[in-house]
């Protein structure tokens, strides 16, 4: 089922392809239906919430069930195991640890004359993440949203996911969400809880960040609140990518396929490997593991159809296409790992080594899961401390130093034909002994 291509320009095409393959023509209909969406949220706040709800979830329910109350939140804990809230707290203390070392620092720096430059870094007051729900449930995204947003100093966090039957929530989520220091959260999902979040209604805040992956439509709102609130990124479908050498065990790298393929019918695993056999091993090892596999209608249809093996004549080859592919995970199973990243100039993350899966980053390493997908690691970074985060320049000029670039400024002023831009200067030192009298009206070569 796995697809194995040898010739370099087929491979490239079908790369390609696969980068591309949220590009159809079913967006732009659905773009129109999301900013319908948008603006009725905008006008009619939780009355619009209550009835996209209805008509996209058949769920019914009233404003004073969109906030889960403490009693809902307190039970999330008898419904799961002290083994899974164990292994959160593990995460939840890796990731603060990683992000604290990420956290941007303010600095000033002091120059001749009295000149004082720096950079002031602050957070945004409020924050709002949403987490998917849908196929799986998904409290490592939780972890991964809300602790670099605390980390940061955001003062509101608010959290927003879509209710399962009976209007109940996953309460492996909602554990989640407590431990990483969440507890305003709301039960709506879909375009329409991006647009509360953007927009404010009567019951969810209106945030300054909105963070978090979703579908399609969840995507193309956040594509069109951007502005209005800031975002993380327009996430794609997951995808890994795998370069691996004849030190690669078939079975370990057909195990990192299967679990990026288990995501989502669209998702895509790819390797690229300049052992043929490799390649035949592989492909065989994801057939047996498909066998009887939990997802697997969704896994298959993965695989089949965006997910392919490439062999290549050498791991820079390797190198080469992985960077054109830019992969949100790119995994280095190779026997030297540290002697290939230098030649890897594009990818989210990277895992080094053959005791490393992806997994490993999905939930507790430290480093974010929330990746640049679809190419967009060619421009683009993990989510985190800085993404709710914004700094200021800190500029003081002594009379001094202003005086010393009086000239320089007068000139540029003119140049963009904005004189009083000049006059701000100049009217401050035209009183000090030295000082250049000269308006920026003025040609330099007139007389007087």
């Amino acid at each position: 089922m796995l697809r194995i291509i040898h010739q370099p320009t087929e491979a490239r095409t079908e790369l390609q392809r696969i980068c591309a393959r949220t590009h159809d023509d079913q967006v732009v209909h659905k773009e129109a239906t999301v900013r319908e969406v948008l603006q009725t949220v905008k006008r009619q706040g939780d009355q619009a919430l209550i009835r996209y709800t209805a008509d996209f979830d058949q769920l019914t329910l009233t404003p004073e069930q969109l906030r889960i109350r403490g009693p809902e939140l307190d039970a999330a804990y008898q419904q799961v195991s002290k083994e899974f809230i164990d292994a959160v707290r593990v995460a939840c203390r890796n990731i603060e640890a990683f992000h604290r070392q990420r956290m941007p620092k303010s600095w000033v720096q002091f120059e001749e004359d009295g000149v004082v430059l720096g950079k002031r870094y602050t957070p945004v007051d409020r924050a709002g993440i949403y987490i998917p729900g849908g196929r799986a449930a998904y409290p490592s995204t939780v972890l991964m949203n809300a602790i670099p947003a605390r980390v940061a100093g955001v003062q509101r966090i608010v959290m927003v996911t879509p209710p399962g039957d009976s209007l109940t929530l996953n309460p492996a989520v909602l554990v989640a969400a407590q431990e990483a220091g969440i507890s305003e959260i709301y039960r709506v999902g879909g375009a329409q809880a991006v647009a509360a979040l953007a927009y404010g209604t009567e019951t969810v805040p209106k945030v300054d960040v909105i963070t978090g992956p979703g579908n399609i439509y969840v995507t193309l709102a956040k594509k069109l609140v951007f502005g209005t609130v800031g975002i993380d990124s327009l996430a794609g479908p997951s995808e890994v990518l795998i370069i691996a050498d004849s030190s690669a065990n078939p079975t370990h790298v057909a195990a990192d396929m299967l679990a990026q393929a288990e995501h989502d019918p669209i998702a895509a695993a790819i390797l690229i490997t300049p052992d043929a056999a490799l390649a035949e091993k592989v492909a065989k090892e994801v057939g047996r593991q498909l066998e009887g596999h939990p997802r697997q209608t969704l896994t298959e249809k993965a695989i089949a159809n965006y997910s392919v093996a490439v062999v290549v004549d050498s791991l820079e080859t390797a190198a080469l296409l992985s960077n054109e592919f830019a992969p949100e995970h790119l995994e280095l199973e190779v026997a030297e790992p540290w002697d290939l990243l230098e030649h890897i100039r594009h990818a989210g993350a990277i895992f080094l080594g053959h005791a490393t899966p992806e997994a490993v980053g999905d939930y507790l390493a430290g480093p974010n899961h929330t990746l640049p997908t679809s190419g967009a690691a060619r421009y683009a970074s993990a989510l985190g401390t800085e993404t709710f985060m914004k700094h200021s320049s800190l500029i003081q000029y002594s009379q001094t130093a202003l005086q010393k670039v009086s000239d320089a400024i007068a000139a540029l002023t003119r140049a963009e034909g904005l004189p009083s831009h000049g006059e701000s200067v100049r009217l401050r030192i035209q009183n000090n002994p030295g000082a250049s009298n000269r308006s920026p009206l003025q040609d330099p070569d007139s007389e007087g």
